[in-house]
């Protein structure tokens, strides 16, 4: 067995230490003497105590203190510090798309200590989130020492060349917050009181006021308190202007890299706060080494794709959950009415689907390539859907990721009990919605597919599809086969075509493609101007239905096709296509094909079918929309509370509306 080697100590350090040495490695010892302190990362308390027997180790020893301050002055002419404190974390180009290829480039690639990049040395030397714990739990004597062995006492300017840092990184900072203030995309979509102050105008020259009064002081602070406060309120002016642009986004449409772009805007002006909390502090030691220890929290951060993309999106998926809200609202109903209404919907789109699944048997009778084939099939369903929505009836499983949404955006008023009974309300009202869907599609399809296909066996002597086809149709209904697994991969796919909806309609909105349409003068002199005034209200309506019925056709048609070239073997189930397909299937063989168990097998799988399609969509919706409106653990168990009693007292409530109604 091998034996333990035992870690270094302070004074092996410190003897390893050549202040002469290449520049690489200058800074590996710098890192593995980090290493050392940070140790096994279980105690802070031990993490600190090894500081200071670094300190005393130095303290002790005369020749390691001198080449270990002659290190450091090597260091902190090489090496710029001014980078780190106002660059790191920070994308180096204000766009989205680089920022993330730029954190696969820091999570892919190894990083090396020969480097003059003050970040890259950073997050090399100080990699773990223990870090900032120990650098924030040091004190104020203890970093004195550290500070003493590190600078000569003859130098006399450590806390000036400090001080220069610090200035020189607020002034970076204000750079690119002037950059950034006075981008057009930005300063046109802020309010108009905010353009009018102008806040960003006289940031550098706030800036330089203050830069002046801290390198030349007077016996008083009266003026250095003076620019310190002026600055301060031109940062919180900035920070208010900018903040002005999400109100745009209300009525316009988000846009993910203007999001990233003003999140960069804030950002920076809290790390001008930062720097300048550590100019002023009556500690530099303690606040130099908070400061750092933040930063180690945004080199965690600067690496991770997930924390850069959930902070950049969450607006854009309130906006889209917000707009299928709006359209959600149409597919609930609260009443007897209501209820039969739906059914009537559905019973027209049940009547579709029924010429939709004979198509498909058609393109699958043709024989051709996988793509092809499911390219065809896609324009079938892309079709079928979009008659469907022009013609005011509906899809059951195009519904729950509408009115998921619609659902969760009434969490926002969850303050009372009173208002948890009422949601709870609207989700009998919503299952019951969708059962109603449910039933008038399959209800119709059934008999529709099944007199089609009749009476074409009627007209030319020979059944719609072959026997062979329908056993197939059979066996690949079968409960105990994949069948679940591809109804609950159809529900992703549903769940897909109304985040696709709500994106387009975004989209169209943040363009302004509605005013486009309305008053761009090519487009009023072809259409004239009453009819542009119609498209642009009818393409402003309808976008979202039109983007979520083409996409989720062209997705159930070319998702298996593209899983099949990769081998994956998956499949769709949709509930009222696989409804039809058993209409045919049993015209096709006959009333003998009620005697076999296969039949009732795959008509067993239709009721679970139908509920993994409306519940994964569901689901996925609604979890994107608790994420939209920030709802919390606890609120989410009330209202799990709530709807298992609900449940418990009056089942029927979620299945059949109240004779009242």
């Amino acid at each position: 067995m091998s034996r333990r080697i035992p870690p270094p100590q302070p004074g092996t350090l410190l003897a390893a230490l050549d202040p002469a040495a290449p520049l690489a490695r200058r800074h590996l010892w710098l890192i593995e003497c980090l290493a050392w302190i940070r140790g096994d990362r279980r105690s802070v308390e031990d993490a600190v105590s090894r500081v200071q027997r670094f300190v005393e180790a130095a303290e002790s020893d005369a020749e390691a203190r001198a080449r270990l301050q002659a290190w450091w002055g090597t260091l902190v002419g090489t090496v710029d510090i001014t980078t780190l404190l106002a660059d790191f974390g920070f994308a180096p180009r204000t766009a989205l798309a680089s920022e993330v290829a730029e954190r696969l480039r820091y999570k892919l690639l190894p990083g090396s200590p020969e480097t003059i990049d003050a970040s890259e040395l950073f997050m090399l030397a100080l990699p773990d989130a223990f870090d900032a714990l120990w650098l924030a739990a040091l004190e104020e004597p203890l970093l004195e020492r550290l500070l003493a062995v590190l600078v000569p006492a003859t130098e006399g300017g450590g806390a000036t060349r400090w001080q220069q840092s610090l200035l020189d990184a607020i002034t970076y900072c204000a750079g690119q917050i002037l950059s950034t203030g006075f981008a057009p995309e930005l300063r046109l979509r802020m309010s108009e009181s905010a353009r009018d102050a102008q806040p960003f105008h006289a940031l550098i020259r706030d800036v330089e006021s203050l830069r002046v009064e801290v390198l030349h002081q007077l016996r008083t602070t009266d003026r250095l308190d003076e620019a310190v406060l002026r600055l301060r309120e031109r940062l919180e002016a900035c920070r208010a202007a900018a903040a002005t642009v999400y109100s745009h986004f209300e009525d316009n449409g988000i846009s993910v890299g203007l999001v990233f772009r003003l999140r960069q805007l804030r950002e920076r002006i809290l790390r001008v706060r930062d720097l300048l909390d550590c100019l002023l502090s009556p500690e530099p030691a303690t606040s130099a080494a908070r400061l750092m220890a933040r930063l180690v929290t945004v080199g965690r951060e600067r690496r991770s794709l997930r924390a850069l993309i959930a902070s950049n999106s969450s607006l854009l998926a309130a906006k889209v959950a917000e707009r299928s809200a709006e359209t959600g609202q149409h597919y609930i109903t609260r009443t007897g009415a209501e209820y039969r209404a739906m059914v009537a919907k559905a019973a027209g789109g049940g009547f579709v689907m029924a010429f939709t699944t004979l198509m498909k048997f058609g393109i699958v009778a043709l024989a051709l390539s996988s793509f092809w084939g499911g390219f065809w099939a896609g324009v079938n369903y892309a079709v079928s859907f979009v008659l469907i929505m022009l013609l005011h009836c509906t899809v059951a499983t195009k519904q729950p990721a509408m009115t998921a949404p619609a659902m969760a955006a009434k969490l926002k008023e969850l303050q009372t009990p009173e208002a948890v009974e009422s949601f709870v309300d609207e989700v009998t009202h919503l299952v019951r919605s969708q059962v109603a869907a449910i039933l008038g599609n399959v209800l119709v399809v059934f008999p529709a597919v099944a007199g089609l296909t009749l009476a074409i066996a009627w007209a030319t002597g020979v059944p719609a599809i072959s026997r062979a086809e329908a056993r197939h149709v059979l066996d690949s209904l079968q409960l105990a086969g994949p069948s679940l697994l591809y109804a609950a991969f159809t529900g992703v796919l549903l769940f897909a075509s109304s985040i696709i909806a709500g994106w387009a309609e975004n989209w169209f909105v943040l363009q302004r493609l509605d005013s486009a349409l309305q008053y761009n003068p090519r487009i009023t002199a072809l259409l004239g101007r009453d009819r542009a005034a119609r498209w642009a209200v009818f393409w402003r309506t309808n976008l979202s239905g039109f983007a979520a019925n083409v996409s989720l056709g062209f997705m159930l048609g070319l998702v298996p096709a593209f899983a099949g070239f990769f081998g994956l073997g998956l499949d769709v189930r949709h509930v009222t296509l696989s409804t039809g397909q058993l209409g045919a299937a049993l015209t096709s063989l006959g009333m003998s094909a009620l005697h076999q168990p296969a039949f009732w097998w795959a008509a067993a799988t239709i009721p679970f079918i139908g509920a993994l399609n409306v519940t994964v969509s569901f689901y996925l919706a609604f979890r994107l929309a608790l994420r939209a409106h920030s709802v919390t653990r606890v609120e989410r168990a009330r209202l799990g509370a709530a709807l298992r009693a609900r449940l418990r007292r009056a089942p029927l409530q979620f299945f059949v509306p109240r004779s009242a109604g």
